[in-house]
């Protein structure tokens, strides 16, 4: 599927203002259903490179072969965003 830069730039304002990260999650959910967001403990993903850094939030850009999952650095093959919280 792949995610476009719009795509991108929403997810870092998105996240970036929401009042938790559990709201920006369900508000991403909301506005684009064809692309996954997860919640994840930061510390799950410490040895991993952020997609986005918004202040203490992360995202990170994750794809899927229908079986297993893997952090991405590609938009273009990310199927889901996986967020963090420090």
């Amino acid at each position: 599927m792949g995610l476009s830069t719009e795509q991108l730039r929403a997810a870092a304002e998105l996240v970036g203002a929401a009042p938790t990260l559990r709201d920006a999650a369900a508000l991403w959910r909301a506005r684009h259903p064809g692309v996954r967001a997860l919640l994840v403990d930061a510390l799950d993903m410490r040895d991993e490179t952020a997609a986005l850094r918004l202040g203490a939030r992360s995202v990170y850009l994750a794809a899927s072969n229908g079986h297993c999952w893997s952090v991405t650095q590609r938009p273009d093959e990310a199927d889901a965003l996986i967020l963090t919280q420090d």
